[in-house]
């Protein structure tokens, strides 16, 4: 399990692309059920995340009974934001309390966002960050409520204009918390070709003192949008996830299960693999190469002892076991010490 709090210091990070870190996002679907919830916990643990995260609420303090659905109602059907809610709000202080154990003693971190001020003051000692959700980038007063634990912040982006993140980036930055941006589309689910991955970098070049990530809305699939998107720099990962895919339900249909996550991180794995550093260099496997395919300067003709060295005397061929073309000039100044056959590669001890 890697370190959230590492993954705060965006310079570090630049370097090299690095294994992201991973949030399986479980939401509720644990559907209230505390069994069902430590089997998520169990199973993003085996399929490699470095953190599970849930969500806290209370339906009344979250939506008014008229607030209209903005999901897929042929996947969900419930039409009332209020009555969805409602149906997953059991779980309060004391399940979470028993999650953040559970999380504990299968060694992955525990998050949940909180939604309401209450929520947050009970899991502000069960984490050590603090995760907001996309919908509450304009809620000044919870984010600043929220900056006063002092703790790190992961922002989501989504449904946002630049002017918007830039206000919360400032009221966050004002209160002097460390940062993280994640881009998200507010689609459920996202369409491959609707995912945005382009602002990723712009939110990059917009904030490059902060750490970018991408919270994934898309369908799994060979989760390839995960990896495009940790290529164009995002750092943390954040993807919804269900221990059962088929399940009815908002939050499972274009989730992930364990499976898809330990195949992202195998094939990531590679991927880092066949990047590796952000720096240019030759590698020791190419060493035959540079000695057998680059190449050294030869002589064109017969060179008498001690003529001078012209353009005319001169070629070059492969292999790279004597004088360097780069050397030509320097070539040119000097006299031959003996007489050169012609196709003779020359070394400095031929020359004076």
């Amino acid at each position: 399990m890697q370190d959230i709090l590492s993954f705060f210091d965006a310079a570090a990070l630049d370097r090299r692309l690095v294994m992201p870190y991973v949030i399986a996002e479980a939401g509720v679907n644990h559907e209230g059920s505390m069994e069902l919830a430590k089997r998520l916990v169990r199973e993003a643990a085996e399929g490699g995340a470095d953190a599970i995260k849930f969500q806290s609420y209370k339906a009344g303090t979250l939506a008014s009974k008229d607030s209209p659905a903005y999901w897929d109602t042929t996947k969900e059907p419930t039409k009332s934001q209020y009555e969805l809610f409602k149906k997953h709000d059991s779980f309060w202080k004391k399940e979470f309390e028993e999650l953040k154990r559970c999380c504990d003693d299968e060694g992955i971190a525990f998050m949940s966002t909180p939604f309401d001020v209450e929520s947050a003051r009970f899991l502000d000692p069960l984490m050590d960050v603090f995760k907001i959700s996309s919908s509450d980038i304009t809620n000044k007063p919870f984010i600043e409520f929220l900056c006063g634990f002092g703790k790190p912040i992961i922002l989501s982006t989504g449904a946002s204009s630049l002017h918007e993140v830039a206000e919360a980036v400032e009221w966050i930055e004002a209160k002097g918390n460390p940062l993280s941006l994640l881009h998200c589309v507010l689609n459920y689910p996202t369409m491959d070709e609707n995912a945005g991955l382009g602002m990723i970098p712009a939110l990059k070049r917009h904030y490059p003192d902060l750490t970018v990530g991408y919270s994934d809305h898309t369908l799994p699939d060979d989760m390839h949008v995960l990896t495009y998107a940790t290529l164009l720099g995002a750092k943390i990962l954040e993807k919804h996830f269900t221990f059962d895919k088929t399940l009815p339900g908002n939050d499972h249909y274009h989730a992930m299960d364990k499976d898809d996550l330990a195949f992202f991180r195998k094939k990531m794995e590679a991927v880092i693999a066949s990047v590796g550093e952000f720096a240019v260099r030759s590698y020791p496997s190419e060493e035959p190469a540079r000695r057998n395919a680059r190449r050294s300067l030869v002589a064109a003709r017969d060179i008498k002892a001690g003529a001078q060295i012209t353009k005319d005397d001169l070629t070059w061929k492969r292999p790279a076991h004597g004088i360097s073309p780069r050397c030509y000039d320097e070539v040119l100044a000097m006299r031959a010490r003996r007489d050169i056959p012609e196709d003779t590669v020359l070394t400095w001890a031929d020359l004076a």
